[in-house]
């Protein structure tokens, strides 16, 4: 398995780390005092409130950009392009993806923004390198 390989799995994993953080208040109480409601759990997210609410839009956006993530590693991979910068990228995708979960949760709405958009720019770079 390649570095950037490695980097798809942890990528994949973010967006259910981001649930888990989302669902952490709701756990262990009952529904009818806030708890999780695993009966209805996308009315219940969708009725969470600050750090929970953002940890909960991060998941939806790490499941958003996910495809053209994997598509870029795994086209060039099969291009057989140079590996040291597709696992270079992806690795700088993974840190801009971890901060960008941890700018969502301090509610640091520009330092997202602009984690988010070098994020994306190392997706789309994958399918111009070699």
């Amino acid at each position: 398995m390649t570095i950037a390989e490695g980097c798809i799995l942890v990528a994949c994993l973010l967006p259910i780390a981001c649930a888990w953080i989302a669902k952490a208040r709701g756990f262990g109480k009952p529904r009818g005092e806030g708890g999780f409601d695993n009966h209805n759990p996308r009315q219940w997210l969708a009725s969470l409130e600050g750090w929970q609410a953002r940890a909960n839009a991060a998941q939806m956006n790490g499941f958003e950009i996910l495809p053209i993530f994997i598509a870029g590693v795994l086209l060039n991979e099969r291009s057989q392009e140079s590996q040291a910068l597709i696992d270079g990228l992806a690795l700088a995708f993974i840190a801009t993806r971890i901060g960008y979960i941890g700018a969502y949760l301090a509610d640091w709405a520009n330092a997202r923004s602009v984690l988010w958009l070098l994020g994306a720019a190392c997706c789309i770079a994958m399918f111009f390198v070699g």
